[in-house]
């Protein structure tokens, strides 16, 4: 199985930046992808963006799409998710996982962390 710890959210302006951290841990040899999903107040969790560790082809939604960038570093098991232009609808907590193929469905990750809270302020 794989453990993931999400960190590096916070409090920013509209406009700002955030780089967020997902440390996995475990047999992430036996993943195929990670990806980022967000889940705001009395919202369903959303995809956001998800990366193969072979090979670091991503996939994002389009409320990303130019604005975030998703990357790898397979020597540490960290997956990132960079996040420039921040709007005050990007509010949310940030979640990863793992699963078996590059997609957006909810139901194929599995191995969530904890989540970190980003607030992005008008």
């Amino acid at each position: 199985q794989v453990q993931v710890v999400e960190s590096g959210g916070g409090l920013v302006q509209a406009g700002g930046s955030l780089r967020l951290s997902c440390a996995a841990s475990g047999r992430t040899f036996s993943s195929y992808a990670m990806g980022w999903f967000r889940q705001a107040p009395g919202k369903e969790r959303e995809f956001v963006a998800a990366i193969k560790w072979s090979g670091g082809i991503t996939y994002y939604a389009d409320s990303a799409k130019g604005r975030f960038t998703i990357s790898r570093d397979n020597a540490k098991n960290t997956v990132y998710l960079q996040m420039n232009s921040l709007k005050p609808e990007d509010t949310a907590v940030y979640y990863c996982s793992a699963a078996d193929a590059l997609t957006a469905n909810r139901a194929e990750y599995n191995f969530w962390g904890r989540g970190t809270q980003v607030t992005v302020s008008s």
